[in-house]
């Protein structure tokens, strides 16, 4: 049916037009998402410390700078006393160069206020100066002298005495605690009587000698409270009172 020629070119033709389907396009890759990189925790936790530090640097350099000093120490200034008469007092008769006709000198702490002494108290009790705390006026220091005295009597019976001229002295007497009493000498031997109060609600150190024909007693009182708390500086303005003779 089929010549031989034919059927041998159509096998040809069919081998010769074999037809290849076409690749498919890639796929296109999604693009890359820039995402952080966490920090590792030893990058963290040093960043954190770094941070710290910094405001805490900051912090100390804003701040103002600690006082690297100690409690202010107290100052005194020297008072010096005349021990002038009533008649005299106010400089009328004297020397107004009080150092120079000074009889005795005490410290004053710096802030204390003067109290004016009445001509009639000098002529009444002998109180010749006081000084006090603004802050609390009971705490105060104060001498008083008496003339016609050559030497000191014994100890009870100075203070004694000085109670009969002195109601507030009398009041602290009565509600004492303790009474203290001692001789002492300066440098030079002049003697002095030291006395040391423990009162219920006050304390008080007395200090007396005789110089000059004079008895001088020098007073340094104050309250419990004041006295527990300003102890050295009341202690100080009581050991620095001296008559002129001795030093």
């Amino acid at each position: 049916m089929f010549s031989p020629s034919t059927f041998s070119s159509t096998t040809t033709t069919a081998t010769n037009t074999t037809i290849t389907s076409p690749k498919p396009p890639p796929t296109p890759l999604p693009p890359r998402s820039h995402l952080p990189i966490p920090p590792s925790k030893p990058l963290l936790s040093t960043l954190t410390t770094t941070l710290t530090a910094t405001a805490a640097a900051a912090a100390i350099l804003t701040a103002s700078p600690p006082s690297l000093a100690g409690p202010t120490a107290t100052t005194y200034q020297i008072y010096y006393g005349t021990a002038a008469s009533a008649a005299n007092y106010g400089g009328y008769g004297g020397n107004s160069d009080k150092k120079a006709s000074a009889e005795y000198v005490y410290d004053v702490p710096d802030g204390w206020k003067e109290r004016l002494v009445s001509k009639v108290e000098k002529g009444t009790n002998g109180t010749d100066s006081e000084f006090y705390n603004p802050k609390k006026k009971s705490e105060k220091e104060y001498l008083t002298f008496l003339s016609g005295f050559r030497q000191l009597a014994p100890k009870d019976e100075v203070l004694n005495n000085l109670a009969l001229s002195d109601v507030n002295l009398q009041d602290l007497l009565a509600s004492a605690d303790n009474v203290t009493s001692e001789e002492r000498k300066d440098e030079k031997g002049q003697v002095y009587y030291v006395y040391e109060i423990d009162g219920v609600a006050a304390h008080s150190l007395i200090s007396v000698t005789c110089a000059q024909n004079k008895l001088y007693a020098h007073f340094v009182n104050a309250p419990i409270t004041e006295w527990n708390r300003d102890h050295d500086l009341l202690q100080h303005v009581h050991e620095s009172f001296k008559t002129t003779g001795s030093f």
